[in-house]
């Protein structure tokens, strides 16, 4: 009789506090208590895109135009892209066996540049530092050039592509650092079908910027399991009635690209209010429903919800650079709720509606 009591009050004791912890918020919530009206806050706006790589044959880097326009007129001070930094990379290099496929396909490989200049990364990391604090308000080629040798070596070849973009064509050469390979690697860019590019790149030569801030993060590391398991249990989990609709929204606007502001109405439906919960039903709610014993469908979120902590909290770093920057954060279009959630819990970051700034 006393182990049944006992039982019983155990029993009763863990479903209370079961009941206890899973209606449980915190009443301090960081989001309401924002930088006094003084002092100019953080204004971040960011810019959900497809990644143009993936968009049909119709697409033309022209079509872009009126995105850009709209996105130069709010006038940021800094670009934030979907590439990861060359420092994070060259930390990531030291442990390959861990991150060799993360390393393979997210990962500008310097080495050639870095050997050309002498440096390693995090020395060429250190001088383009140096560099821009003591730069001038017209640089010449030669400067320029320098500079885009040098962010080469540092792994951050879209920044790379900012100064040779800056440079009139006349003098984008050899010499100065740049060797030959260097030259081809930012033709091949500035040719590119990439956002990176075509929007970040393009919108810094643009607004007279120097440099753009790689902010992804693939540095997440926690094994899955059976890959092709975990395959088939997250494609399974996104056959669902919200990816269709995303498919068919998706081919209504591809097909309509070489229409006027084609492409313009194309951001402007991925970056509306609405897209966030729709995405969620698509992606990750379905994910958190998954039912394999293994929870792939959790495991998968886990890994989506630590890479965007850890983007925003790149993001948050370059804004603590210069209080009351306004940042431009060009991103996937699934990762735009995500950043936006996580951004407005800073004390110091105010958001502007994307919405707003393409009409």
């Amino acid at each position: 009789m006393r182990l049944g009591i006992f039982t019983i009050a155990v029993v009763s004791a863990l479903a209370a506090t079961e009941c206890v912890s899973q209606d449980y918020h915190p009443t301090f919530q960081p989001g309401d208590y924002k930088a006094p009206p003084a002092a100019p806050a953080n204004e971040v706006l960011v810019l959900g895109t497809p990644h143009l790589s993936g968009l049909p044959a119709q697409f033309a880097p022209t079509q872009l135009e009126p995105v850009i326009d709209r996105l130069a007129g709010w006038q940021p001070d800094a670009i934030a892209i979907e590439a990861i930094s060359g420092l994070q990379c060259d930390r990531m290099r030291r442990q390959p066996d861990r991150f060799a496929s993360a390393l393979e396909f997210y990962c500008f490989d310097p080495t050639v540049h870095a050997d050309a200049l002498g440096l390693d990364v995090s020395e060429a990391n250190g001088e383009a530092e140096r560099i821009l604090s003591d730069w001038p308000t017209d640089p010449t080629p030669a400067q320029r050039r320098r500079l885009a040798a040098v962010f080469l070596a540092a792994g951050e070849p879209v920044s790379a592509t900012v100064q040779w973009l800056r440079i009139p064509e006349t003098d984008r050469r050899e010499g100065d650092g740049i060797t030959a390979e260097m030259v081809a690697e930012l033709g091949r860019r500035t040719t590119s079908r990439n956002e990176n590019e075509l929007i970040g790149a393009a919108l810094a030569v643009r607004l007279n910027l120097d440099r753009v801030w790689s902010v992804d993060d693939q540095s997440f590391d926690v094994p899955t399991g059976d890959l092709e398991a975990y395959g088939r249990a997250l494609t399974a989990a996104w056959d669902n009635p919200a990816s269709a609709q995303r498919r068919a929204t998706d081919a209504r606007l591809h097909a309509g690209l070489e229409e006027a502001d084609g492409l313009l109405n194309l951001y402007r439906t991925l970056n509306a209010p609405e897209q966030a919960e729709l995405n969620f039903r698509s992606d990750w709610g379905a994910a958190l429903t998954e039912p394999s014993p293994e929870a792939y469908g959790r495991r998968y979120v886990a890994y989506w919800e630590t890479r965007n902590l850890r983007m925003v909290a790149n993001i948050r770093e370059v804004l603590g650079r210069q209080p009351g920057t306004r940042l431009l954060a060009i991103v996937g279009a699934s990762h735009k709720a995500y950043y936006e959630a996580y951004l407005d819990q800073m004390h110091d970051v105010v958001l502007t509606d994307a919405g707003v700034v393409l009409e």
